[in-house]
Formats: structure tokens, C-alpha cells, sequence
């Protein structure tokens, strides 16, 4: 495994990230490709063992059950000294006025929630769940800079967002003398490529990390199209990304698959290492719902693409609808 720094602090990060939005309760949130504590505890120490240290869930993930498992799963297995835990806040998480958003009373709240949750004292990693509309962004950087500054969080980030918003956020805080961001959380993949008009050459200037979901574009980029999952016919998100382009997506598939032969790599390999070709991506934040898919992701940071072959991958793409901001 490789490391480097997350954007412009001094933390490393495994230039794989491990995404926990599979690991849960089904009494909690239902769904289908839900995996239960035992399954989940598996991939996590697969994942460690593969030299990955960069963990990435949310309060409303399965409605805290995700921080539970993650929280349980690396106090069993890890030295908690080596391991940068990223979590979100922003989802709705009770019904009722003040459930959800990124209000300094929300914040407050949902910080000291999410610790108690995943066993730690502190987060690595604390993100801005997207944008929200109805709090000014002064009083959530101003709640941001306080929690850095209790000790509950050591860094901030923020997540899928228009670049305007991203760049109206770290001026408020370099205004104010207040933590700036050090990682954006955006929707990038071979298949959405919107990022790359506004949001990646800001984070290049900003030297903020890019640490994109999405990376396979939930699995359409590592099989045949013909081939479905549990995920794949009831993911209604996932659907509402990608099932309106599919037409349009095929040929950028298509060559994936192409590549990947000639090659002799698997699909995955190819659209991870791809992604971790491009500035300023620092790591791509994967979804695993098996053992192997894990070990697939970590291949990919050994394979190394020429210009030409990253050419043919691109050369289909045309522009998407924006998706994932709001």
C-alpha cells in the first residue's frame, strides 16, 4: 500500500479509502445489500491487513448503526494511532425540529453523538454532508473550527457541493482566522466527469484532496452490464446516478472492458487506477460488500496507465446532467 498526504496537512492516508455505508442494521435502516456486524467485521480486518487506514462512514449511515461497526470493528483490530477515521454529519437523524443539517446547535450535537458511537475520543476527519441551504456557511465554519479546536476532530472536510459554494466556505474561514477544509468528498468516475470543469482545478489550487465516492460508479464500471447484484436492483440512489445515462455510458464501459483485457487486469483495476492517475485525487472512497472487492481495489494502486491508454478511456465520454450536489 501506498500513502500520502491528505491535501495540504501533514496526515497520511492509504491512497485506498474504505467506505462503511454498507455496514449496518437492517431494524435500523432496511436494505437489501446491508451487510450485518459479522460480514462487515471481515472486510474491515481484510482491509488493515491490506495495509488501508483511511475509513470513511457517516452519522446517517444506517442511523449511526455504520459508526457502531466501524467504531467496534477497528478498537478490536487496529492501533487507533495509524488509523484516519473520517465521519459526515448533515442526514436527517430524527424526526422533528433539529434533526438534520449543519446548524452550530446540529454540529455540536451530532459531533459528540458520533464519538460516543465509534468509541474514540476524536475524529480524523470530520465532513460536511453536502451543502446546506438553510444555515448560513459563517455559523457552520465558525461550529467546524470549534469542534477542531475542543479536540473532538482534527481535520474538516466537505462533500459532494457546487465550486462556488466550496469556495464562498474557504473564504469565510480564511476571513475569520477559522480551520479550513483539507479534502473535498466529490462524485468522480470515469462515467461522471463533471468535477473536472470547476471543482478539481479549485481543489489543485486550494492543494485541498480529492477523495471521490463513487469510484466504480456503484459497480457499472467493473462488469458486464448485463451482470445485476442485490445493490444494483435496489439502490434507488444509485439508480437515480447512472440508470438515465446508461445508453451514453456504454461505450466508456465498454473500453474499460477492452483495456482491461488486453491488459490481462481486472475492470476495477483499471477505472481505480485511472481515478488515482488524476490530480488532485489522494483516494478513492470504495464500497465493499465482499472480501474481494477489497482486494481488487488495493491492486489497482500498483497499475499504472500510459497517456495513450488514458486517452482511449476518455475519448467517449460526453457531458452528464450534474448529480450528487444537492
Amino acid at each position: 500500500m501506498d500513502y500520502v498526504k491528505l491535501g495540504n496537512s501533514g496526515m497520511d492516508v492509504s491512497r485506498i479509502c474504505l467506505g462503511c455505508m454498507s455496514f449496518g442494521d437492517e431494524t435500523r435502516r432496511h436494505s437489501e445489500w446491508l451487510l450485518n456486524e459479522e460480514q462487515s467485521l471481515a472486510i474491515v480486518k481484510k482491509a488493515l491487513d491490506l495495509g488501508i487506514n483511511f475509513f470513511d462512514t457517516a452519522n446517517v449511515y444506517s442511523v449511526g448503526s455504520s459508526e457502531e461497526i466501524i467504531g467496534r470493528a477497528l478498537k478490536k483490530y487496529a492501533n487507533r494511532d495509524e488509523i484516519v477515521l473520517a465521519t459526515k454529519v448533515n442526514g436527517k437523524m430524527h424526526d422533528g425540529p433539529n434533526g438534520a443539517g449543519l446548524s452550530r446547535k446540529a454540529i455540536m450535537s451530532e459531533i459528540d453523538k458520533s464519538l460516543k458511537r465509534l468509541e474514540t475520543d476524536y475524529v480524523d476527519l470530520y465532513i460536511i454532508h453536502r451543502w446546506d441551504y438553510g444555515t448560513p456557511i459563517e455559523e457552520t465554519m465558525a461550529a467546524m473550527h470549534d469542534v477542531v479546536k475542543a479536540g473532538k476532530v482534527r481535520y474538516i472536510g466537505a462533500s459532494a457541493m457546487y465550486a462556488w459554494q466550496f469556495q464562498k466556505a474557504l473564504h469565510v474561514a480564511e476571513k475569520n482566522g477559522w480551520t479550513r477544509f483539507v479534502s473535498m468528498q466529490n462524485h468522480y468516475n470515469l462515467i461522471y466527469r463533471e468535477e473536472e470543469r470547476e471543482m478539481l482545478p479549485l481543489c489543485r489550487e486550494e492543494r485541498i484532496a480529492s477523495t471521490p465516492y463513487s469510484p466504480l460508479a456503484s459497480g457499472r464500471l467493473c462488469r458486464d452490464l448485463s451482470v445485476t447484484t442485490k445493490r444494483y436492483e435496489t439502490d434507488p440512489m444509485a439508480k437515480f446516478k447512472y440508470d438515465y445515462a446508461a445508453d451514453i455510458d456504454r461505450p466508456v464501459i465498454e473500453r474499460v472492458e477492452e483495456l482491461a483485457e488486453k491488459r490481462g487486469l481486472l475492470r476495477t483495476q483499471i477505472a481505480l487506477a485511472w481515478l488515482l492517475q488524476k490530480s488532485p485525487v489522494v483516494a478513492p472512497v470504495i464500497g465493499a460488500t465482499k472480501i474481494s472487492h477489497v482486494e481488487d481495489a488495493v491492486a489497482s494502486v500498483s497499475v499504472q496507465l500510459t497517456p495513450e491508454e488514458v486517452a482511449f478511456l476518455e475519448e467517449p465520454y460526453v457531458p452528464h446532467r450534474i448529480v450528487g450536489h444537492n
